[in-house]
């Protein structure tokens, strides 16, 4: 009976995990293109820059709405619902040349992207067992890594020697593939109605979670910066080693650390996970400093896949522990207002350093998130223990 209970890869979970990837991979897909896209239809620069951030910014504004739905609604109806938004989009990019339409359309890829976002990682926690949510949304964070990587790989390929068109219509297909697999989950994550629930307000935020969105906030703004910059960053300072290689070390160290240690996330302290993971990403912050040879660049891929790539997870599972079941939507929403902020802080943050200084100050200067993190981490050491 023990082990029935606490059974991890269960249908419902394979099928959630494997529609989770597919989601993930439609925007990841079209994130790469979407600028020179847009800029190709006649937007300008400056316009095309606003087009590319227009989804990470209605996700930003609609993440508590949609935290406050999933703690009230099916899962299954609103990740239908973010998955059908998702596929619109896709299409609608493939069939216009409208610099208006394909704002339109990213604004309805974000919210898309956050009703499924949101809403999966609650589905994918309500269907494991309680004492093995560390290790569930491990796997869960290693699909999103997993999309994150392979997408842009695919969407660049597909673009250089076919068209923007064949990258929209291969977004389109992840997405149907997405609504296909959840018509197979079982359990549809039907809230249960409680004097709780029901009574309960609309609120923007999970107060308890707060201190760790602004944790991964801090760790992912480095490796934001990372994925926006780094190109530039070895072509200014003159580095022989190839951009394109770092991305898929981050990935495949990254996957095999969250198979390895994925029994660890549910019986490790969080407070152990935490300074390893700053003392990672501090190697991390080292490697991409010196970039003068393959050991540096797999030990800044090392050490941010060990740093932020692992607390991601960590800091999601523990977001979901502190608070009861009926308040996990709310608590994954808060916590993916962390990865939003970080996603346009990070890069915007670069700019700023580099705009100002030089190069090679860029990563010292990020470094100063690292005692930032440990202010925050202090101020609220009893709820994170």
């Amino acid at each position: 009976m023990t082990c029935v209970k606490t059974r991890l890869y269960t249908k419902d979970v394979t099928l959630v995990l494997v529609a989770s990837f597919f989601y993930l991979m439609s925007p990841m897909l079209i994130n790469p293109v979407i600028a020179g896209f847009a800029t190709n239809a006649g937007a300008s620069s400056i316009l095309a820059g606003v087009i590319a951030g227009a989804m990470n910014l209605t996700a930003l504004v609609l993440r508590p709405l949609a935290g406050n739905l999933t703690d009230r609604v099916s899962k299954y109806k609103l990740t239908l619902a973010g998955g059908l938004l998702i596929l619109l989009a896709s299409l609608g990019y493939t069939f216009t040349t409208s610099v208006a339409l394909i704002m339109v359309f990213r604004v309805i890829n974000g919210l898309g992207y956050t009703l499924c976002s949101v809403c999966m990682a609650t589905w994918m926690a309500a269907l494991l067992p309680a004492n093995r949510i560390g290790s569930g949304m491990g796997i869960y964070g290693l699909a999103s890594a997993l999309g994150m990587a392979v997408g842009p790989a695919i969407s660049v390929y597909l673009y250089q020697h076919y068209s923007y068109q064949s990258v929209f219509w291969v977004a389109s297909a992840f997405s149907v593939l997405l609504l296909i697999v959840i018509q197979f989950v079982g359990n549809h994550g039907v809230p249960t109605p409680t004097h709780q629930t029901t009574a309960k307000k609309f609120q923007f935020v999970q107060p308890k979670v707060v201190p760790l969105t602004a944790i991964l906030l801090l760790f992912s703004l480095p490796y934001f910066a990372t994925e926006t910059y780094i190109v530039s960053y070895i072509a200014h300072r003159h580095f022989a080693v190839p951009a394109g290689a770092f991305f898929p070390a981050y990935a495949i160290i990254l996957l095999f650390m969250r198979l390895v240690l994925r029994d660890a996330f549910d019986k490790v302290p969080f407070k152990k996970f935490f300074w390893l993971g700053l003392g990672f990403n501090l190697l991390g912050l080292i490697g991409l400093t010196d970039l003068n040879n393959w050991f540096m660049l797999l030990l800044g891929a090392f050490g941010f896949a060990a740093g932020y790539g692992l607390m991601f997870s960590i800091c999601q599972a523990k977001a979901l522990t502190l608070v009861p079941e009926s308040d996990h939507g709310l608590a994954n929403s808060t916590f993916y207002i962390g990865v939003d902020l970080g996603m346009s802080g990070g890069p915007m943050l670069a700019g700023l350093i580099t705009a100002f200084l030089p190069w090679a100050w860029l990563y010292p200067v990020m470094a100063l998130t690292l005692p930032l993190t440990i202010v925050v981490y202090l101020a609220n050491r009893q709820l994170l223990a």
